[in-house]
């Protein structure tokens, strides 16, 4: 196994599975908080890149898939394996990060042609399929609970002589949207599993505290005359939150409002209702047997126009939930410019920001915010953040999924997190459980048997 990216960081995914005979790259991500940092594509390991034998997607996020489509670009001509909403959020997901890109003056790093390529070559699987990707491999996603068709990619090699995991991004917990992450495996020697909350104090609240919480915020804001603003990733935390806000109008737990969907979010809320199969049982009964879609309720609306977002910033107190979730880029910077200075007005964090994000800057208080060559946005409003509605597992929850997995696998990798939290969370299992866990580093290569 060959660490191309994600280790000791967050994003930039990117891991080599090499066997005598095959060779498979698991996802392909951008970091987020630094558009040079690709993933070390260019080491002799993975050279030529058309001698893989396949790709494997965990999920459709940016930091694991927006560099599938380069790939294509550099001479891989293989399948992408995925799970179909993935294949779609992903392909959406990419066009949307071309467009930004172009935007912000830098030089796209491919064409949608190349997405394309990423399209025709996708074969999809859903949870619990066996299929042979490679001549000694085998793959099996099962559900990972972090967003719509995310999956814990497990690798059968051989003849049953080695089998190792991937988590992706991994949710163990019930949310509004999805099940648990399933940690039952056939056979497991090894698992490589994410850490972005693994740090000793990344505890998060319950959901409903959470969901309280910012019930509570915005009967502030609202009862002051501000605007709420919540930069959420189009694909997940903006569902989630969605739902959440659907059921505290309709139990009156903050006053009516407006609730404008900024980015591609509406177009990834279609996506989820495209696949009812990966969503929990409730809310598929809730849309399917009661007739009750909460994502079509009539306080949301689409902001499709400059003209609307215009609107929306001149006009009455409203919630905004829209793209970026970690602000670096997108509609939200609109808004920022706008709304910012107006201390009535209040951004509302529900999800993660990676070291380096804009919206980690202004999470730590920074107050001044160079934006550009020339420009600053001055930030007066509100900053608040709202834990418990990530899509990530926290260090609790991280710990039970391991403790509770079966069969315990006997070598685990810390990855995805930033350095100090996967050595933390990699020492904590070795001394409750007594597994051999490593928090490697990117370049580095593992023999596993």
């Amino acid at each position: 196994m060959t660490t191309l990216g994600c280790c000791r960081e967050v994003g930039r995914a990117a891991f080599l599975l090499s066997t005598p005979e095959s060779r498979v790259l698991i996802d392909c991500g951008e970091k987020p908080d630094s558009f040079e940092a690709t993933p070390y594509l260019y080491v002799p390991e993975i050279h030529p890149l058309s001698q893989l034998d396949a790709v494997v997607l965990t999920h459709a996020h940016l930091d694991h898939c927006a560099y599938i489509p380069l790939l294509y670009k550099y001479g891989y001509e293989g399948p992408v394996y995925s799970t179909p909403p993935t294949r779609d959020l992903a392909a959406m997901l990419q066009l949307d990060y071309l467009d930004v890109v172009n935007k912000e003056g830098k030089t796209i790093p491919y064409s949608s042609n190349e997405v394309k390529e990423f399209i025709k070559h996708s074969i999809v699987l859903n949870y619990g399929c066996v299929t042979d990707i490679a001549p000694d491999i085998k793959l099996t996603f099962h559900n990972a609970g972090h967003i719509l068709g995310s999956a814990i990619s497990h690798f059968h090699v051989g003849d049953g002589q080695y089998n190792v995991a991937f988590t992706g991004d991994l949710h163990y917990g019930k949310s509004r949207l999805f099940n648990p992450a399933v940690n039952h495996f056939p056979r497991l020697e090894a698992l490589f599993m994410e850490s972005t909350y693994g740090g000793a104090q990344d505890m998060q609240p319950s959901r409903a505290d959470a969901e309280e919480r910012l019930y509570g915020v915005f009967r502030e804001v609202l009862g002051r005359g501000g605007k709420i603003i919540i930069p959420a990733f189009a694909v997940g935390r903006s569902q989630e939150v969605m739902l959440a806000i659907e059921e505290g109008m309709r139990l009156g737990k903050f006053p009516p409002v407006k609730v404008y969907l900024d980015g591609m979010i509406k177009e990834a809320t279609a996506i989820h209702t495209t696949y009812p199969e990966y969503l929990n049982s409730e809310l598929r009964n809730l849309i399917f047997k009661e007739g009750h879609n909460p994502f079509l309720a009539e306080c949301f609306e689409q902001v499709d126009s400059a003209e609307k977002r215009e609107k929306v910033i001149t006009g009455e107190p409203c919630v905004i939930i829209t793209t970026s979730g970690m602000l670096n880029g997108g509609p939200v910077m609109e808004y920022l410019r706008n709304l910012a200075d107006d201390e009535r007005n209040c951004l509302v964090f529900v999800g993660y920001q990676a070291d380096g994000t804009l919206g980690r800057r202004i999470q730590k208080g920074w107050r001044e915010i160079p934006i550009g060559n020339r420009e600053t946005i001055v930030v007066n409003l509100d900053c608040i953040t709202v834990d418990g509605f990530s899509g990530h597992s926290d260090r609790r929850q991280l710990m039970n999924f391991v403790s509770h997995m079966q069969p315990k696998p006997e070598k685990i990798f810390a990855v995805h997190g930033d350095e100090n939290k996967t050595i933390d969370l990699a020492s904590s299992i070795y001394k409750k459980l007594r597994i051999q866990t490593i928090s490697p580093m990117n370049l580095e290569t593992y023999r596993l048997i």
